[in-house]
């Protein structure tokens, strides 16, 4: 059963991505026909075509893998600086530039003259290429909401599940109190299971997070700590130990490896399931983005560790970058968990939200061959022919993007390398759920 529930959440996934992928490339396509822009293929995925179907000037068809799309436009870039599609040369660099070049007008035919990508004004041009990414970032945001506002998410909350017998440091097992551990600071104060944080030290407790930064701020103080237990409230004074515990960002998320000295009370919060408001979603949101942008701007950094955990025996990392098959292994692993359904829809929701909210951030990077590169090149146009009207200049004419193509080709090797390195690390030492 848990390996036919495996390749069931599996395929899910599968099919969320291709809808992700065909979400992504309906955004250029559309918008491109809104410009005018001749279309001739939509497609999803990479290698041989498995189906296609011409509908009108476009065909549409879907390919054998899975781990991307394209729509193709005619007229990418402009033409040469002699008017002319082609020049060769025996430069291989050259060849590079004019190889791209001659791709982007195979499929012109007579009449297509002002229906080409590079002849539309760099506002419309930004537009066609950002639709795209803009796409996924509308599907991660209706994804979020709808798992933080209708599924809910579970967090901790200000109740307590249980109390610990006595002080220990970060780390260290907490089932056995070992000999002359003291007390911990809730089991002397009577602290019971059940119990919902009122307020801790005069300051009401409405969330986990907010009662977990008093107690750290509280170390060495006797504090009044008012609790609802069994319908009435009851006060208690617990004295806060000075404990080692895991360091936590302003999230209160754990930081691996770190540890402060800071105030411990010696309670597991409870677990819940807690369906936000449209303006604490919207914070949430915000809180995805940032680490996001974090995650990316550190992925140079991981690469060491992850070749160590690819061809050497370190361990993977918890925080280390997964590949489209260290996601679909998860989410088969999600769907084969003991888990009730809502819960196992709501992992695999932000593991799906998460996604789109990456491939969003990644295309805008300003690199080609991805959609960012082609924006930064349509403003960087926008801002010479705008410099020469100012100047009085004559109008240095479009920005040719085509110029940018052997860098392009060294930017998809490293793409090409670090995926195939990601691939191998989600096969050999994968992520797992914990």
């Amino acid at each position: 059963m848990d390996v036919l529930m495996t390749v069931l959440g599996i395929l899910i996934f599968v099919v969320g991505l291709l809808f992700s992928i065909a979400w992504h490339e309906l955004g250029h396509l559309s918008t491109a026909k809104m410009f005018g822009i001749r279309v001739p293929q939509y497609m999803v995925g990479f290698g041989r075509t498995v189906w296609s179907r011409r509908k009108g000037e476009t065909e549409y068809g879907l390919k054998m893998i899975p781990l991307g799309g394209y729509i193709r436009m005619i007229g990418m870039f402009p033409p040469g600086a002699d008017g002319r599609i082609t020049q060769r040369s025996s430069s291989p660099w050259r060849q590079m530039i004019e190889d791209a070049r001659e791709a982007s007008y195979e499929e012109i035919r007579p009449g297509d003259e002002d229906r080409m990508f590079y002849t539309r004004k760099p506002w419309k041009r930004v537009i066609v290429m950002f639709a795209g990414p803009f796409m996924n970032l509308i599907l991660s945001v209706v994804l979020f909401f709808g798992l933080f506002m209708g599924i809910g998410v579970q967090q901790q909350v200000p109740v307590v599940s249980s109390v610990s017998a006595c002080v220990v440091k970060a780390g260290e097992p907490v089932d056995n109190c070992p000999a002359g551990a003291p007390k911990s600071p809730a089991a002397a104060a009577d602290l019971q299971n059940g119990d919902r944080f009122v307020s801790f030290d005069g300051h009401p407790v409405g969330d986990y997070r907010a009662l977990q930064a008093l107690i750290r701020e509280s170390a060495g103080k006797t504090v009044p700590v008012v609790v609802e237990r069994n319908g009435q409230q009851v006060t208690l004074t617990p004295t806060i130990a000075v404990n080692t515990l895991a360091a936590v960002d302003r999230d209160g998320r754990p930081i691996k490896g770190r540890t402060v000295e800071a105030g411990f009370l010696g309670f597991t919060p409870a677990v819940a399931v807690h369906h936000m408001g449209v303006g604490e979603s919207a914070e949430e949101m915000v809180t995805m983005a940032e680490h996001g942008v974090s995650s990316l701007v550190d992925l140079p950094g991981k690469v060491p560790g992850l070749w160590n955990a690819t061809v050497g025996d370190a361990p993977r990392a918890d925080d280390s970058p997964i590949g489209m098959v260290g996601a679909a292994r998860i989410s088969g692993e999600i769907f084969a968990m003991d888990l009730p359904a809502t819960q196992q829809l709501s992992m695999f929701v932000n593991v799906l939200a998460y996604i789109n909210l990456a491939l969003f951030l990644f295309n805008m990077l300003p690199l080609l061959p991805l959609d960012g590169g082609h924006i930064a090149g349509a403003l960087w146009e926008s801002i010479r022919r705008h410099t020469a009207r100012v100047l009085r200049r004559p109008d240095p004419g479009p920005f040719d993007v085509a110029r940018l193509m052997p860098l392009a080709y060294v930017v998809a090797a490293v793409f090409i390398c670090f995926t195939a390195l990601v691939m191998a690390a989600d096969i050999v030492n994968p992520v797992r759920i914990n």
